[in-house]
């Protein structure tokens, strides 16, 4: 007698066996600041789990966004909807802020599921904060503190209600190591850090979950471009890893929250850093 799994001949019917459901499968992930580094690295996490992407970008360059996009389409399944599109917008204007969600709807005629903020930004001359200049500090506070605020709040309006509604905002672990030389940087982050504790009490009921991840040292064109050779030696030399991060660190722990699976963790924040701190 056939088992229940099979059909006549002893043959597999069940259309389930052949073809199993991915944990993101068709939600809608909208990573910003995607284009590279850690947010490019996520955005191929989340389509690798069944998501369809928003890449957002903000540079005038749209290469680097489109590429991924193109790369992401070409893997995918056929169906009549991309599983990615690129779309530029500054975070921290919120009329663009809305574009990117309203994008997001209409390309994939489905409300947002999941909102990863990855866009970051730094003053690479590491200036103390003596020395750091107010165009600096507003500027690193519109993109960090004032860029995940904006999101945020898009993402508390919209994002899908009554389970699979994930906002998961990128800090940094130097609001924990407090090194020298990034103080205008770590108080946008400890600002987003705060937000994220706060929004998650306020979701209560919406099924919509908020987290941060805060990773340290990750070898990203971002990182090495406010650093000597000589601080990113003795940074490696102080990890318990022996090594410096890589993106693919990172990304694992953004796509368990974004899944089903990370519903039970919210209004955290975690540190992803190999011992730094």
């Amino acid at each position: 007698m056939a088992s229940p799994a099979q059909g006549q001949g002893g043959t597999t019917s069940s259309s389930s066996t052949q073809t199993q459901t991915l944990p993101l499968q068709d939600r809608v992930a909208i990573v910003t600041g995607s284009s590279r580094g850690i947010g490019r690295q996520i955005a191929l996490h989340l389509s690798s789990l069944g998501a369809r992407l928003v890449l957002n970008y903000s540079s005038s360059n749209s290469n680097p966004a489109d590429s991924l996009a193109a790369q992401i389409n070409a893997t995918s399944a056929s169906s009549a909807l991309p599983q990615a599109i690129a779309v530029r917008a500054d975070i921290s204007d919120p009329t663009q802020v809305r574009h990117l969600f309203d994008s997001a709807e209409n390309a994939f005629n489905s409300p947002v599921h999941i909102l990863v903020n990855s866009a970051g930004t730094l003053d690479p001359k590491q200036p103390s904060i003596a020395d750091t200049s107010d165009e600096s500090f507003d500027h690193v506070f519109a993109v960090n503190a004032r860029g995940a605020f904006l999101c945020a709040r898009e993402a508390a309006n919209r994002l899908k209600r009554g389970g699979g509604g994930r906002i998961i905002l990128l800090s940094s672990s130097q609001v924990a190591a407090l090194r020298p030389g990034f103080g205008a940087y770590t108080a946008s982050k400890a600002a987003v850090e705060a937000m994220t504790k706060i929004l998650a009490k306020e979701l209560k009921g919406t099924g919509i979950t908020a987290n941060c991840v805060a990773p340290g040292p990750i070898a990203t064109e971002l990182f090495f471009s406010s650093r000597t050779e000589e601080q990113v030696q003795k940074l490696i030399e102080e990890s318990p890893m022996q090594r410096l991060g890589e993106t693919k660190d990172v990304a694992p722990l953004v796509g368990f929250l974004a899944s089903d699976a990370g519903e039970w963790v919210n209004g955290q924040v975690i540190r992803v850093n190999g011992g730094y701190v």
